[in-house]
């Protein structure tokens, strides 16, 4: 982009000339109702970052939360996986926050380009997650919009919690009591505290039942309580009333589910804090242990396993060198097999053909043509899920036939 074109982009130069005198701005990345995000380079160092545009010359409000979200943001720094502010420029009409950029963008659009993540993904997103907001909450401060639009991934794709523009920090034992965050990611003693007087309020809990929706639509692709009339989701969030029923969560282990449901429990005080959720068994990885001596006590003199294993020793100690990456990737290759025989039922052979049994199995409970047409409508109508709270990307996965589609089928399958 020309320099004359970025200068007439520019919102107000004069406005500006501080943070241009010192950074070279470069073409929008993102925009807001009141904020505009461009890619930026600091002249001096010839780092990238991006800038935060936030236009407070029509309302006063708007520059009073975002010298609150700079606070905020000060107090959480130094975080790994929380976005750092480089730098804040202030003038009348506009204020310019100068973020470290986050090349691979949101945890949304990634999302929508994979569909849904693995066991071993969502755990590792999870876990710096939660990492992050122990950080937040041990400096008692409540983000209250988490979600992953406000998550960002960096170039290693490690996360970067952002967007602290409904954050508070609270006074001990304060309860908070506005209703604001996102619809289908709203705890349940947010929704009653806007509805209901005299209701206790809401803490740092609220935090921990997002993050259990979050997790659930990393899973699966879709939102534990959307429905496309927003009342029917209200009553849903309230009640907890959500399942795994779905064909989608065939093919994921237990661990994971109890984890879910113990952050998506109605009662804030009987739900997970974020150091328990960081030592459920999801995050705890059995790790191989290179004193065999206690594995081969335990066994008879006469096991196969026993000699096995004895060979493997002997074969090690024979060897002229010893090959630590290639151990490595033997046992990694291990694993790998004793995960797939765990699973074989659930994989058809490659020589076999899907058989489809008219009008008696639903194909997109079979997980191979589930990847395709989740893969396919994805493609085509990723871009469209994002344009609106009813537009959510949980309408692509509602492959329910409507009454009368389903009763002309019905009909065709008759003799």
């Amino acid at each position: 982009m020309a320099k004359d074109e970025v200068e007439d982009l520019l919102p107000d130069k004069d406005a500006a000339k501080e943070f241009y005198a010192k950074y070279e701005p470069k073409e929008i990345l993102g925009r807001g109702i009141s904020s505009t995000v461009r890619r930026c380079i600091e002249k001096e160092t010839g780092v990238e970052f991006a800038a935060k545009i936030i236009d407070i010359s029509s309302d006063s409000d708007n520059k009073l939360s975002t010298m609150e979200e700079v606070r905020i943001l000060r107090l959480v720094a130094g975080h790994s996986y929380i976005i750092q502010l480089h730098d804040v420029f202030e003038s009348s009409t506009f204020i310019f926050l100068v973020f470290e950029i986050c090349k691979n963008g949101e945890l949304f659009d990634y999302l929508t380009s994979v569909v849904a993540l693995s066991e071993k993904k969502t755990r590792y997103i999870m876990r710096q997650l939660l990492e992050a907001l122990a950080h937040v909450h041990s400096n008692s401060i409540v983000h209250r919009d988490l979600k992953p639009e406000n998550i960002l991934l960096d170039d290693a794709m490690n996360i970067k919690l952002t967007d602290f523009g409904f954050a508070r920090v609270l006074q001990p034992g304060e309860k908070l009591h506005e209703l604001c965050g996102t619809p289908g990611y709203l705890a349940p003693e947010v929704l009653k505290a806007s509805m209901y007087d005299n209701t206790p309020g809401y803490s740092c809990e609220v935090d921990m039942w997002a993050c259990g929706v979050i997790m659930y639509t990393l899973l699966v692709g879709c939102p534990p309580f959307w429905h496309r009339k927003q009342m029917v989701m209200l009553r849903n969030i309230m009640e907890g009333k959500y399942s795994f029923t779905s064909p989608e969560w065939a093919d994921i282990s237990e661990e994971p589910k109890d984890l879910i449901r113990k952050l998506l429990v109605v009662e804030p005080a009987q739900r997970l804090t974020v150091n328990e959720a960081l030592e459920h068994p999801f995050f705890q990885l059995m790790m191989w242990d290179q004193d065999i001596a206690p594995l081969k006590k335990s066994l008879s003199s006469s096991s196969r396993r026993l000699s096995r294993i004895s060979q493997i020793v002997l074969d090690i100690k024979a060897s002229p060198t010893f090959d630590a990456k290639k151990k490595f990737k033997f046992a990694i290759m291990c694993v790998m097999a004793v995960v797939r025989l765990s699973r074989i039922h659930l994989t058809p052979l490659p020589h076999q053909p899907v058989v489809i049994s008219r009008g008696k199995i639903d194909p997109y409970r079979i997980r191979i043509l589930r990847k395709v047409v989740d893969g396919c409508a994805f493609r085509v109508y990723g871009h469209w899920v994002k344009k609106g709270e009813g537009q959510n990307r949980a309408a692509l996965f509602e492959n329910t036939p409507k009454t009368e589609l389903k009763h002309l089928y019905m009909m065709n399958l008759s003799p």
